[in-house]
Parts: C-alpha cells; structure tokens; sequence
C-alpha cells in the first residue's frame, strides 16, 4: 500500500510537467541512476545523502591519517621526514582547497536552484566575526614569519617563505567564502561541495595538530632570548637546554626588529590554533546543510532579539569581575615578561581564578535548577547548528579538564602543602567542576523552546521610541528623560517572572566571565606554561604539546560558550 500511495504523485507530477510550466522552486533528479531504481522519494534522498556523507568522509579521513602520519614521522624521526615534507603537503592540501573554493564561488553557487534555502541557526554573526578577528591575527602572524624567515634567509630554507605566503592567501580565501555562504544550503553537486568541505576540513585540522605539535620556531626564539638575557645578566649559558646549542648559529644580525617579530609570532600563535577550530565548526555546519530542504517550521518568523533589559545584578557581578581580571591580567603581563616573573605575580593569578571560579559554578548550578522547575517545552526540530554546538561545548572542554587533571597529578606529586602549588591545585579542580556545571546549563537552555514575552510590551516600547525619536530635547529635559528611562526599566524588570530574571542575571553574568576568561589567556597569560612547575615535571617537549592542545581548546571553549550564554539570556 505505502508503494501505491508513493508512485501515484510521481505519475501526476509527470503529467503536469508535460502541460504545465515547471516549478522552480524544485529540484528533479530524474537522470541520476539511484532516482531511477529507488521507489521511494524520501529512500533515495535519504540514500544519497548518507553514500554522499559516508563518500565525503572516508576522504577526510584518509587525508587526516595520512598528514597525522607525515607530523607524527617529523616528531619521531627528524631526518627521514623533517617540517620542509610536511609543510610540501599541506601546501598541496592547501592549493586544492583554494581551486575547489574558488569554484564554489564562481561555479557552483551561482547556478540555478543552487541556494535555494538558507539556514537561519548556521554562521551566527559573532562566530563570522570570529573568523575575520583570528583570520587577521593569523594573516599578521604569518608576516612575522615571513619577516623573521627573511632576516635569517642566509639560514633558513626559502621554504620557510614560501609556506606563510601560501598560509595568507588560503586564510583570506576561506574568511570571504565562509562569512558570504556560511549558510548555504546548497542543492547542486552535492557529493563534490561535501567532498570539498570535508577536504577544508581535514586541512584545517591538520594545521592545528602541526601548530600543536610544532615547537621548533617556540625553540629557537626563546633559547635567543635566554642567550640575550644572559649577555644583559652576565649569567654564565651552562643553564641551557640541550636544543640551545643547535639555534645559536642561526641569530639575528639586528635584534631590535628580531625582538619584535619573536615576540608577535609568540603573542599571536594561540589566534592561528583558533581560527582552524573556528572554521572546522562552520565547515562542518555547511557540510551538514548540503542538499537539505528547510520547511516552514523551522523558518524563525520571530527572530528573538537582544535586549538588555531585565538585568541589575549580572551586569553589575560581571562587570566588576571583569575590571578586576583586567587589572590582574595588567600586572601579570608586567610582572610576568620580566627577567625573573615572581611568585608573587602568579599567587595573584590564580587566586583571582580561585574567586571567580566558585561563583561561576554556583550560578550555573542555580540556573540548571530553575531550568528543572520550569515547564517550558523542549525545541525537538532538526537544527544541525544546536546539534554542533552541544558537542563543541562537551568537545572543548576537554581541552581544560584534560589538561587540569595533568596539572593535579604533577602538582600533587611534587609538595602540594606549598602556597603557590595549592593554589594551583584549587585552580585546577574547580575548573573542572565549574566546565562541567557551565556546560550543563548551556545545553539544557540551548533546548528550550523560546516563548515571547509578550507583544503588550514590544508594541509599547516600540511606540515609546517613535515618540523619543520624534521629540527633540533640550538640555533641561535630558534630566527628566534619564528619569523616565529609567523608571521604564525598573518597570520592565518588575513584570518578568522571577525564574526568567534569574536565569537572565545568570547568562548575563557568565557571559561577561567568560569574556574575561578568554582574553586573559588569548593574550598571552599562560601561567600554567610559565610557572615552570609542570614543565619541570614533565618536560619541556610534553608539556608544550599539552599545553598547545588544551590551551586553544580552552581559548575556543570560553569563545563559544559566549555565543551559547547569549542565546540562553535571550530565549529565557
């Protein structure tokens, strides 16, 4: 019966093509030797959508194993396969995904019925903006590399030039393709735009694993500023590591601009990690959207929007955890960039961690709680942008736990009765607790179905700004408008219910915190590298490579949970 009832609209569509004008608003595949053997309309979409996914990523993987394997060959055998091979492959990874990018804008985006939907949930505007804000730190980055490379050209490979100059044309290639056709639903040549995708895909993540991995630039920049601040010192060089001896040949002739190319390429490293985690996430979304076809349920009518009302105390808590973050971010740069960083500086860090942490857990917890007690229904539509941010937010903050539980281990095997050591140890259990309590809340609002508050209150408000904007006032109103603005949103406040203030006190509260933590180690406060207490356990290589892989996870975590706050604070 369900093979009847199918074939018979089949039938009648071929009937009215034959007389009527065809629509354009669909897509026939009538040609494809899989729509031809398939009975069912929503079996053979279906079909070809997972052969067309299951195609796409195999060839991610095979491409991720096999630039694993050439990175993981250069860090065990340095002569067979050195940085000059894998820097050749990624250049080639990198070509290839600038011709297929360069098509998809000239070519595929522009044919008929190509973009016929697109996603509302996919390429938020702060997710965009954070493309072009570590794009252009990773465009900049590359120039201190080029003109680090070109002072010391006499011994340093051209390869070391060409690779940055390849680096910047594929970071603004991609920037333009994903802030224009983030999201597109694209619904011609599916399985070569997935292929394409998968293919940004896997070299971004591969750019990462090598910036990860890669500490020989790290190396020798600092084994020269050891050796400047020695010569400054008078300090005797037996203190080097053994990696010193192979950079002293290759110095700088004028250390003035040495020194500022060294000290923007360590400043703006994080930014490149950052923005090939960005752009897999956004990568991955279009990849999902390829050939799906939104219905008018999941068409926002009523986009909620922004508005800062409702809200005392989080604006108030976050700010004041914000100046004062600022303020130890300040003195630990000072402190912390001195020839001898005291210990002073870094009890300072991680007691203000130590504070703010605990808070961030309690509020977290709260809203979790008032989430239970409500009775809002859960939003259960298909959306792959809520789908991905669920499982970026679990995936980043393993960045964090990972490397905390790293750190209680070295800390707690050395002497965890010293002040500084348990201050350290405190930072990293409540870390873990206060990732865990935050993604919790995040993900649990992020499922709630938004409700409005009301169009009583949007039509007043709306009325209320016609009439300011139509007003002129003069100096002696100003007063008594501040007074009505502000009685306005005393009222406003008073009406929301207690459970949506709370839960909008809270959001407002995280997002301002995390703010604050993503800015403190996005530019360049890593106390948990520069302590020396970790590294001193583990060693300098292990702990660089754990540091590099948890720190920008960390970075990107406090990022998107911003992005994931905001959209509780304006659904609550």
């Amino acid at each position: 019966m369900s093979d009847k009832k199918v074939s018979r609209p089949c039938h009648h569509c071929k009937s009215r093509s034959a007389s009527a004008p065809t629509d354009t608003s669909k897509i026939h595949y009538e040609k494809l030797w899989l729509y031809r053997h398939c009975s069912s309309v929503k079996q053979r979409d279906q079909q070809a959508q997972k052969a067309g996914q299951l195609f796409s990523g195999l060839l991610a993987m095979n491409v991720v194993f096999l630039g694993s394997a050439f990175i993981s060959s250069m860090i065990f055998n340095k002569v067979a396969i050195t940085l000059a091979h894998v820097w050749i492959l990624l250049s080639i990874l990198k070509a290839l995904c600038l011709f297929w990018i360069i098509y998809y804008l000239l070519g595929t985006s522009r044919q008929p019925h190509a973009v016929l939907y697109r996603d509302s949930h996919a390429g938020a505007i702060w997710i965009r903006g954070s493309v072009l804000l570590f794009g252009s730190c990773s465009i900049l980055l590359n120039v201190f590399q080029i003109g680090y490379s070109t002072i010391l050209v006499h011994c340093k490979s051209r390869l070391e030039i060409v690779f940055p100059s390849i680096g910047i044309l594929f970071i603004c290639t991609q920037a333009y393709f994903l802030w224009h056709h983030s999201k597109d639903c694209i619904q011609v040549q599916h399985n070569f735009t997935r292929c394409g995708l998968m293919l940004t895909i896997a070299t971004n993540l591969l750019l990462w694993l090598l910036a990860v991995t890669n500490d020989t630039l790290h190396v020798e920049i600092e084994s020269q500023l050891r050796e400047v601040e020695q010569r400054f010192t008078g300090k005797a060089p037996s203190s080097h590591p053994h990696w010193c001896n192979k950079t002293t040949l290759c110095t700088c002739p004028n250390m003035t601009i040495c020194k500022i190319f060294q000290k923007g390429y360590i400043l703006l490293y994080p930014f490149n990690t950052e923005y090939c985690l960005v752009c897999c996430s956004v990568l991955y979304v279009m990849w999902k959207n390829v050939g799906r076809r939104i219905s008018h349920h999941h068409i926002l009518h009523s986009k909620p929007k922004f508005k800062l009302q409702g809200v005392i105390f989080g604006p108030l808590l976050g700010t004041s955890a914000v100046i004062t973050g600022a303020c130890v971010f300040m003195l630990y740069q000072i402190q912390a960039t001195s020839l001898v960083p005291s210990r002073q500086v870094f009890a300072i860090y991680y007691s203000y961690y130590v504070v703010l942490l605990p808070l961030m857990t309690v509020g977290a917890v709260i809203g979790t709680i008032i989430h239970a007690l409500e009775k809002k229904e859960l939003d259960t539509l298909k959306n792959p942008t809520r789908s991905l941010d669920v499982v970026l937010l679990m995936g980043a903050a393993l960045g964090q736990i990972g490397m905390s539980y790293f750190s209680i281990v070295a800390l707690v095997a050395t002497d965890p009765r010293d002040l500084l050591n348990s201050l350290a140890l405190s930072y990293s259990v409540l870390l873990i607790f206060q990732n865990i309590t935050q993604n919790v809340f995040v993900i649990d609002g992020l499922h709630r179905r938004h409700t409005p508050s009301g169009k009583e209150e949007d039509t007043k408000e709306e009325h209320n700004r016609e009439a300011y904007s139509q007003r002129r006032v003069s100096v002696l109103e100003l007063g008594q408008e501040i007074r009505k603005a502000s009685l306005c949103y005393i009222h406003t406040y008073s009406h929301l219910s207690w459970k949506r203030r709370v839960l909008r006190e809270i959001s407002f509260f995280l997002v301002l915190c995390n703010i604050i933590l993503w800015v403190m180690p996005t530019f360049g406060s890593h106390p948990v590298f520069e302590n020396g207490m970790e590294r001193s356990f583990y060693g300098y290589s292990t702990w660089f490579v754990i540091v590099n892989f948890g720190l920008p996870l960390g970075v990107f975590y406090r990022m998107h949970s911003v992005g994931g706050l905001l959209e509780v604070y304006v659904t609550a």
